[in-house]
């Protein structure tokens, strides 16, 4: 029973520590909708894989951080970015033009 609490609690917290690192990880995409009104912006992942792959192929919308402008950014930009996630809504949390 003790060696379960603990093999359940190390797989937890390799959970948590995985989450953040790709929480965090630099993306790049394309910019297809800025809402300026709303803070929140669409984009289409880059395809990566193997030629053919269907990687990418659809635009994920993001809330944008509270403080992070949308001024310089505009659709059709391609952009880097990192993202979190609250309470299970997706959120830019960086945002720069390539």
């Amino acid at each position: 029973m003790k060696f379960a609490k603990i093999i359940l609690a190390g797989t937890s917290a390799l959970v948590i520590i995985g989450s953040a690192a790709s929480a965090q990880q630099a993306r790049t995409g394309t910019i297809t909708i800025v809402d300026r009104i709303h803070n929140t912006v669409a984009i289409k992942p880059t395809q990566t894989g193997t030629t053919g792959a269907n990687t990418g192929s659809v635009a994920e919308e993001f809330k944008v951080q509270d403080g992070l402008a949308l001024d310089a950014v505009h659709a059709g930009d391609k952009v880097t970015f990192s993202t979190t996630e609250k309470d299970g809504i997706p959120i830019v949390t960086t945002l720069q033009k390539q």
